[in-house]
């Protein structure tokens, strides 16, 4: 049982002796990304089908999108670089961060959809997407030094981009 507690505290006592850059390339980046894409590439498919089907069909395409997505993403970080010449980190570590965090980005819009109403839903829905980008912009202030209107504005952008697909698909 004390090996176990250990194990939890190594992270946590890694995350503290590493230098800021360190932080940045190792966990921080791999986690925003996988915020960035989950939030943003999620939002089309969730929408339309929305749209099309109903609360049911958006939030079984929004896991199931979130899950694709987080599967993608943590292999195409894993695979890309094993951090040996970039100091990025271990591909593993990199990997199951950005997968953890594609998957927390794609799925907290799908969850809205539970509630039947799907007109209710969407209203809740755009209110969680819109905390999510905030979110990103917040860390992204707090770690990248990006004004906090100036990341306000390129996620907002991103997402009424994406958002706006999945509506005009949806409506057909």
């Amino acid at each position: 049982m004390v090996v176990m507690f250990a194990d939890v505290r190594t992270p946590i006592t890694g995350w503290r002796s590493a230098s800021e850059r360190d932080r940045l390339l190792q966990v921080v980046q791999p986690g925003l990304i996988g915020l960035i894409d989950g939030t943003i590439s999620t939002l089309a498919p969730i929408f339309a089908s929305a749209y099309v089907a109903g609360s049911h069909a958006a939030l079984l395409v929004g896991f199931a999108a979130a899950l694709g997505a987080a599967i993608s993403m943590g292999m195409s970080e894993a695979l890309s670089d094993d951090g040996a010449l970039t100091g990025r980190g271990g591909a593993l570590q990199r990997g199951i961060i950005t997968g953890a965090a594609t998957f927390v980005g794609g799925s907290l819009h799908a969850l809205p959809f539970l509630i039947g109403d799907v007109h209710k839903a969407l209203t809740v829905a755009y209110v969680v997407v819109s905390c999510e980008l905030i979110a990103i912009a917040i860390v992204r202030k707090r770690f990248l030094r990006v004004s906090l209107a100036s990341s306000l504005v390129q996620v907002t952008l991103g997402g009424v981009l994406v958002s706006a697909v999945g509506a005009a698909v949806g409506h057909g």
